[in-house]
């Protein structure tokens, strides 16, 4: 008999992509989401919805009777709050706590806990599992770090079987609501990006993600990280040149300085705590990310879990594919 797989967050982009490999993968799944309500993204899908929010303790508990392997991707996922500290930080620990406490009460074998390369850092070199990122200027950065430490206290303390995940910037398809990441590319795709900001991202698709999830359950050494990335990341210039591949007229805007960056982040900060509308840029994410490129040695889950991503600038195409295909459906 297959095992029975819950997946937390299974709405959101990672999680209704790892869904959908689950069950190509011939599992039994439960699909944990905060509003039962919303079915769209599991139409034609063969697995079961529950409401599963991971702030509450007694749901998840009932949530995961019977389950064998625990998907934990839910998490609060943006970089700006009115209050971070409480909306990002607290959140992101306590869903942890709450979670993991409430898998060891059901009795789940194993759990696969999804965090982030925020929590191991970029500094331009190839960094690998053992770092542990120490930079906390950054609300999401913090909750990534603090979150997947308690996470690893916890197991212990529990006794549980834990494997972590770390994966990069994740773009590709099945995206019911854009993330943050998401946004970005679509700002290129319909050309609302005004400057260059000088990021290097590592994008990696999400399918290839679900795919090491997976294979970190099945093939994942208990107690150990891995690394779902790819080794370099690109440039808005790599960017334009995929976008490209898929509508003939995109052209690079300018590069601003760091200091000017600065000033709009400020601006943009300040407006946001009026308005209460996100802010597109801040402060932390000009510091963290303004001309330092992201890479990362994968070695270790290529061999351990056979995780193979396709290349940046293959995902990046289909992506924009995607928004295209999506644009003209709406």
């Amino acid at each position: 008999m297959t095992q029975l797989c819950m997946v937390t967050g299974a709405n959101g982009h990672l999680g209704n992509n790892l869904v959908r490999t689950l069950l190509n993968k011939g599992e039994r799944v439960r699909a944990g989401v905060r509003d039962t309500h919303k079915s769209d993204m599991f139409e034609g899908l063969d697995c079961e919805l529950v409401y599963a929010e991971m702030l509450d303790f007694d749901a998840m508990v009932g949530a995961l009777q019977g389950v064998d392997v625990l998907y934990h991707v839910a998490a609060v996922f943006k970089h700006w709050a009115k209050d971070p500290e409480t909306e990002i930080i607290q959140a992101n620990i306590k869903g942890t706590e709450i979670v993991l406490e409430a898998a060891a009460k059901a009795n789940v074998k194993k759990v696969v806990y999804v965090s982030s390369v925020a929590a191991i850092g970029h500094n331009g070199e190839p960094l690998n599992e053992s770092e542990w990122n120490d930079d906390c200027s950054n609300a999401y950065y913090e909750s990534k770090i603090r979150s997947e430490k308690r996470a690893w206290q916890l197991a212990d303390k529990l006794d549980l079987w834990m494997v972590t995940v770390q994966p990069s910037a994740m773009i590709g398809p099945n995206a019911a609501r854009l993330t943050d990441t998401m946004k970005f590319i679509e700002d290129i795709q319909t050309k609302s990006l005004p400057f260059n900001p000088n990021f290097f991202f590592n994008f990696v698709d999400v399918r290839d993600v679900a795919q090491g999830i997976h294979a970190a359950a099945c093939k994942g050494k208990q107690g150990n990280r891995y690394i779902l990335a790819n080794e370099k990341s690109s440039s808005l210039s790599e960017i334009i040149n995929a976008a490209n591949t898929v509508k003939h007229d995109y052209t690079l805007p300018p590069t601003l300085p760091k200091w000017l960056l600065l000033s709009i982040a400020w601006f943009m900060e300040l407006a946001a705590k009026v308005t209460g509308k996100p802010a597109d840029l801040i402060s932390s994410q000009v510091q963290l990310f303004y001309g330092v490129k992201q890479e990362y040695d994968i070695s270790k889950a290529q061999r351990e879990l056979g995780f193979a991503p396709r290349s940046s600038k293959s995902a990046l195409m289909d992506t924009f594919q995607y928004l295209e295909n999506r644009t003209s459906e709406a």
